[in-house]
């Protein structure tokens, strides 16, 4: 593995949306392999950009374009653009071009999850020198039952750096001084369920912090919810204040999304050692699984709770777990093992490798 080439493409990389910040992860663990990395999209900043990626490219890349961008990699990951068809045609361009190709699909999202694909059915395309992964069982369960589509799950690896020295400094440029305040680390869009966000502040007594931009149309839907909150609310990050400050500056996170294809401050708030309020999202019951200790979104009174009388003991329970099964090492076995062909295992050396006796793979 050490001096091979591998390309990371998808629609747009280098930004601070989850599929950009989950493909940074495999390049930083690829790296740390001794693999060389390039990535290639059309948005964003990426090594090499095709703007015929791009996620609204009126005209899909040539094979030209492709080929200049990808010939000489060893291996394609292709992150989500052969999975979701936000744009089909640029999909099917990126298929065409890899077909024979070694080639890894990641599938953060499938059509079936998202209402307005709901009439696509042949949709991930599939190859017989192609790999597919999904990024949790339920979707590695779904591709297999409704496309024959054989996948990996591999679970996101985190390299989180706390910065707790940011916390007052980024707390003064929110002017929130003394208040709680609650933080929501995602984008405004309907299933994100920002009305549960406000909510819990609410019942909390703090200031919500939505950080992520609206999209998918839901920006006049937001402004009212902002107008009507009955919270104060701070919106986007400040310049020069990433995510990791975020998590310093805040007290609690909230996560009460209807739907997530992984849900990354889940794992994130452990890192930061941040207690969580989640929603019954599927993919959180089975991250639930490993034994992370959150708090129902549904009923805040137990966090408040908590908030009035810390119990750093939930935090470093959370935070191990964290770390042994979604940090860079775990991802780096992973992937290891994933490249290297091992057939064992639709977990990749996550759930077996580390003893997670609900691995349905261990009957194989």
């Amino acid at each position: 593995m050490i001096g091979s080439r591998v390309a990371i493409l998808s629609y747009r990389l280098g930004t601070a949306d989850g599929v950009s910040v989950t493909a940074g992860q495999w390049a930083t663990a690829l790296r740390r392999l001794g693999v060389r990395v390039r990535t290639v999209a059309g948005e964003g900043r990426p090594d090499v950009r095709v703007r015929g990626l791009a996620i609204d490219a009126r005209r899909p890349p040539s094979r030209r374009e492709l080929g200049s961008a990808l010939d000489g990699a060893d291996v394609v990951i292709v992150e989500n653009v052969c999975s979701l068809p936000m744009n089909r045609a640029v999909g099917e361009a990126v298929a065409d071009h890899l077909a024979g190709r070694s080639a890894v699909l990641r599938h953060h999202d499938l059509p079936w999850e998202r209402e307005r694909f709901a009439d696509v059915t042949h949709w991930p395309p599939d190859d017989p020198a192609w790999r597919h992964v999904t990024i949790n069982d339920l979707a590695r369960r779904s591709l297999a039952d409704r496309r024959g589509i054989t996948a990996t799950t591999v679970y996101h690896g985190f390299d989180e750096r706390p910065r707790p020295d940011r916390r007052e400094r980024v707390r003064a440029r929110l002017g929130v001084s003394d208040q709680l305040l609650v933080l929501q680390p995602t984008r405004a869009i309907a299933r994100k369920n920002v009305p549960a966000g406000l909510a819990i502040t609410a019942a909390l007594g703090g200031t919500f912090w939505l950080t992520g931009p609206a999209e998918d149309g839901f920006s006049a839907e937001l402004d009212t919810l902002i107008a009507r909150s009955p919270v104060p609310v701070r919106r986007r990050l400040p310049p020069g204040v990433g995510m990791a400050d975020a998590y310093a500056a805040c007290d609690a996170v909230v996560l009460p999304s209807s739907w997530e294809g992984f849900g990354l401050p889940l794992i994130e708030s452990a890192l930061h050692r941040r207690p969580i309020a989640v929603g019954d999202f599927p993919v959180a019951r089975e991250l639930a699984a490993f034994g992370f200790r959150w708090f129902d979104a549904a009923d805040p009174a137990p966090l408040r709770s908590w908030l009035a009388d810390p119990d750093p003991d939930l935090l470093d329970h959370n935070e191990a777990l964290a770390r042994t099964h979604f940090g860079m090492d775990a991802l780096g076995r992973r992937l290891g093992l994933l490249l290297s062909g091992d057939p064992m295992c639709h977990h990749a050396g996550g759930r077996r490798e580390e003893g997670f006796h609900g691995c349905d793979c261990l009957t194989a």
